[in-house]
């Protein structure tokens, strides 16, 4: 009687914290140069392909009150609510 050999099977990768990401939630966005900045999302940006994936963010930074245009992807944690 042979046996097959058992192969390790990988869970499956979560989805990018992105994807989570609607309007009138606060995340933090880390730039290419590594400073961060807390902003709360005003709009939501979907992929042309995939409308329910987010592709771009219409944010108003926390500390400026600067509204501003960032990649989904930038977006490396939400903020939960109080």
């Amino acid at each position: 009687m042979t046996t097959s050999p058992v192969r390790p099977v990988a869970p499956p990768n979560p989805d990018p914290i992105f994807h989570h990401v609607k309007a009138g939630m606060s995340v933090i966005i880390k730039n290419t140069d590594e400073s961060w900045h807390m902003a709360d999302v005003i709009h939501v940006i979907g992929n042309p392909q995939n409308p329910k994936v987010p592709l771009f963010f219409q944010v108003s930074y926390v500390d400026t009150h600067v509204t501003n245009w960032v990649k989904a992807d930038l977006v490396t944690h939400i903020v939960p609510r109080l």
